[in-house]
């Protein structure tokens, strides 16, 4: 065993920074990259499937305080405001250790805790009830404004509520609401928010479609998403995109140490570090996914792929007879995930269907329709038309087997 510790050391300096080392020791056994190892693939929105070069990626340590890394967390800052189209001189990103919803709560706990009025929330699912859920634990006087699960968020409806309404301090809603695939008209319901209540905070929550549903943010004052969405970096952190004059003007609003995006933003600016501990590993992979994002086309193309990936289960999967939640000729943006309905037959139990498919080393999502059963595809993440084509044939197969 200790020859073999030795001989790691030794691989492992001669590799040094560059080069991933091929094998390590797990207790007594030592293992090669070269050896079977079993991967999923995850039809999900999230976790998603991420390519080998951005895992390698993560396969060295680096100091939170070493330059390297603080040029990296310069450059990541940098770059996301680079594919949302936002100029540095009016934004601001601000990295968030945490899940997507550390994000979000952090922006409803900076923004709009501590300041007297409402926050009208726009709500069409699971993830826009989520942002009311949060407000609810800071204290935050919401009003909730509920359209049907498979219908957008209507700019004149909220247009007619916006002339009625007084002391609104702020307006949030959900861009992809992936417990349907309803994609929202964030760019109309943001003129009408600025056009009604100039002053007020417009918070939208992009999770799962920044990096491949095209956006303006014009109108945005707080834009949220997370670095394993459709960037295809590996979970560990979070992200807020600020407009610069909303969030100077937030200096010691949040009662939390952690979730204080003033806070955070204030420090990473004077000295490039983060206030606690960093994601190193998931911000290295980060890095090198937006390499990989800018190869593909960026927006476009990742659009493009996503695209081609949800069209392809769609038709398979309407030649099996499933039938879809929304109507995609009205949702012609909805290719991030597919929600489709349960077959008419007692014979379908999604647990195990659900668990059939997966044995097969495909990984889908229940619903989260509280109107209809159904169970969801995502099309997102490191996948390929070829990777949509074998979950058809798997589908296919596990119908056959369980006789429907």
């Amino acid at each position: 065993m200790a020859s073999l510790q030795a001989a790691y050391r030794s691989l492992s300096r001669n590799f040094c920074l560059t080069k991933t080392v091929s094998s390590f020791i797990n207790g007594n056994r030592l293992f090669s990259d070269n050896a079977a190892v079993t991967q999923d693939k995850l039809f999900t929105p999230g976790p998603l499937n991420v390519s080998m070069r951005v895992k390698k990626a993560m396969l060295r340590d680096v100091g939170t305080r070493h330059s390297e890394f603080v040029n990296i967390v310069r450059s990541i800052r940098q770059s996301l405001l680079e594919v949302a189209g936002a100029s540095a001189d009016e934004f601001t990103t601000v990295p968030v250790q945490g899940s997507g919803t550390y994000a979000v709560e952090a922006t409803v706990a900076t923004a709009f805790s501590n300041i007297p009025g409402k926050v009208l929330i726009l709500e069409n699912g699971s993830y826009g009830k989520r942002i009311a859920s949060i407000c609810s634990k800071w204290g935050v006087e919401t009003e909730i404004i509920t359209f049907p699960e498979t219908e957008m968020v209507d700019p004149s409806v909220v247009d007619n509520i916006l002339s009625l309404r007084k002391n609104v301090i702020g307006v949030a809603m959900v861009h992809c609401e992936t417990s349907t695939g309803v994609i929202n008209p964030i760019e109309e319901v943001g003129e009408v928010v600025k056009r009604r209540l100039p002053d007020s905070t417009f918070f939208v929550d992009a999770m799962s479609s920044f990096g491949a549903i095209p956006l303006s943010m014009t109108n945005i004052d707080f834009m949220v998403s997370s670095a394993n969405k459709c960037l295809q970096g590996v979970p560990g952190f979070s992200y807020v995109i600020a407009k610069k004059s909303k969030l100077n003007k937030l200096n010691g609003n949040c009662r939390s140490l952690v979730l204080d995006l003033a806070a955070q933003v204030d420090v990473l600016d004077n000295t490039g570090q983060f206030r606690f501990t960093p994601p190193t590993h998931a911000m290295l992979a980060f890095k090198e996914a937006l390499t990989e994002f800018h190869e593909e086309g960026g927006v476009l193309g990742r659009s493009k792929r996503y695209s081609e990936n949800a069209s392809i289960i769609r038709s398979g999967m309407e030649s099996m007879g499933f039938k879809t939640l929304l109507d995609h000729d009205l949702h012609p943006q909805s290719y991030i995930i597919t929600s489709f309905y349960y077959p008419a037959t007692s014979k379908f139990v999604f647990e195990n269907f659900y668990e059939k498919l997966s044995r097969t080393g495909h990984v889908i999502y229940p619903g989260q329709v509280s109107t209809a059963k159904c169970f969801r595809i995502g099309t997102i993440g490191h996948l390929y038309p070829d990777d949509m084509q074998s979950l058809i044939e798997a589908i296919r197969n596990v119908c056959h087997d369980i006789k429907i």
